[in-house]
């Protein structure tokens, strides 16, 4: 029965995984070469990959910069005393909202920046806040 098991436990996680790994991994390796990927350890590589889990949400804060806005501007105060107060799933969502994903890129808080910009509209109180993710730009009414 040991062999059994064994032999049949080899081929589940083995065997019949070989071939579609091998071609998953022919696929990835022709879009990201190996080479460049020896030089991370595995933890590094799943940060360059997936992005930080872990936010400095003063630290975002204080890399934003503003269109039409100044950092005194009462819209603009209002936003961090609100943002401030979210719980942390709730920070995740605005981030999403921005980015398009609720981590900051590999490169580093300390690098990433985004924009808020007034949406200069006719009645901002008719106009909910929009989000150009490519561009990281957060279009607040006043």
């Amino acid at each position: 029965r040991k062999e059994f098991v064994d032999l049949y436990v080899n081929y589940v996680l083995n065997d019949a995984m070989r071939k579609p790994f091998e071609d998953f991994m022919k696929g990835f390796l022709r879009g990201c070469p190996a080479t460049m990927w020896k030089m991370f350890l595995p933890v590094e590589l799943q940060t360059v990959l997936q992005g930080h889990t872990k936010f400095d949400w003063h630290l975002l804060e204080k890399n934003v910069k503003y269109i039409r806005y100044k950092t005194l501007d009462q819209t603009i105060r209002n936003f961090w005393t609100v943002f401030h107060k979210l719980p942390e799933e709730k920070k995740k969502m605005f981030l999403a909202f921005l980015t398009g994903s609720d981590r900051i890129p590999g490169y580093g808080q300390e690098y990433f920046t985004f924009l808020i910009a007034d949406a200069e509209v006719a009645n901002p109180d008719e106009v909910c806040p929009v989000a150009s993710t490519c561009n990281h730009i957060l279009f607040l009414p006043r």
